[in-house]
């Protein structure tokens, strides 16, 4: 239900408004806007009267914010970028169909977007907007439809899809861990060891899961998993990373494992959105389609495996 109508000026009130706080004038907010000043002056004037607040303090020829006015410019703001994204959205696909999708850096940009060709091509018109979160966040105040979340299976308020597991691996530069003659799980005490920064717990618990005891690790600490990887490559030290996230350097041969069945279930990765977007069609077709490619997936790896061992 929307608010009474007195509650809801009009957008040329607010445009002008959010022009006039963003620039901190008058002149500019009507250059910027094609008016003139003094019809920007009587919109403020008009918004102000409306909502029986002061936005500005007027001083000669300036303005100034006031507190109220200040926060009230922030909302303001953000509401009409919403509906500025929304109508970009709809003319990019006017009949529909716009998926606004929150990933994980690492995840969407090895995973998911080189996949995502196949999801357009059996999907013709409906558009897919990828934006990077790290942490979970109130899909109340956002516009996006879902998200990609790791870890456990905690987000308030929001339907979960289990889609997979995670294992995490011990891997090296080949060079380095020749030069550091690694030969068991004891011998990375002595390693450096590369830290991410949202998982600061992450080798205390593969070394805990390995027996090994410890004291302290130290390391180089990184905030993506991306530079993990390129840090890994280049010898930096020896990291601990999703093991089908990094094929390519796997096949390559920039990276191997340390030590053999190092691999550990480190989480689950899960399609969350909330409850009144859980039957939107983009959604439900993108979360059919993601459960059916990863079951796939995992099917090939399944019968590799089984080749391999029949092999050795």
């Amino acid at each position: 239900m929307l608010p009474p109508r007195r509650f809801l000026p009009s957008l040329s009130l607010l445009s002008a408004f959010e022009a006039a706080a963003r620039t901190g004038s008058v002149t500019a907010a009507a250059h910027e806007l094609g008016l003139t000043q003094s019809a920007v002056s009587r919109q403020i004037a008009a918004l102000e009267k409306q909502i029986g607040v002061a936005l500005f303090l007027r001083e000669r020829q300036t303005i100034r914010l006031t507190i109220a006015g200040d926060t009230y410019a922030r909302e303001v703001r953000e509401a009409l970028r919403r509906i500025s994204s929304a109508s970009l959205n709809l003319r990019a696909n006017p009949a529909g169909g716009t998926l606004n999708l929150a990933i994980l850096p690492f995840f969407g940009s090895r995973w998911l977007a080189p996949r995502l060709p196949r999801f357009i091509a059996a999907h013709p018109g409906m558009t897919v907007n990828l934006i990077t979160r790290l942490e979970p966040f109130e899909f109340r105040f956002d516009t996006l439809d879902a998200a990609i979340h790791f870890g456990e299976a905690r987000w308030p308020g929001a339907v979960l899809t289990f889609l997979m597991q995670e294992e995490v691996v011990p891997v090296g530069a080949p060079e380095l861990i020749r030069r550091l003659n690694i030969a068991g799980e004891k011998d990375l005490l002595q390693a450096p060891l590369l830290h991410l920064n949202t998982r600061p717990d992450a080798w205390e618990t593969w070394l805990r899961a390995r027996n090994v005891t410890f004291d302290a690790l130290h390391g180089m600490l990184l905030d993506q998993f991306v530079t993990m990887v390129e840090a890994a490559s280049a010898g930096l030290g020896i990291a601990l990373l999703p093991q089908f996230l990094i094929a390519r350097e796997l096949e390559a041969g920039q990276l191997v494992p340390v030590v053999d069945q190092g691999a550990m279930r480190s989480g689950d990765y899960f399609l969350a959105c909330p409850p009144e977007r859980a039957s939107y069609p983009p959604l439900a077709a993108f979360r059919d389609w993601l459960l059916l490619e990863i079951a796939q997936e995992m099917e090939i790896a399944r019968e590799i495996k089984i080749a391999r061992e029949r092999v050795a």
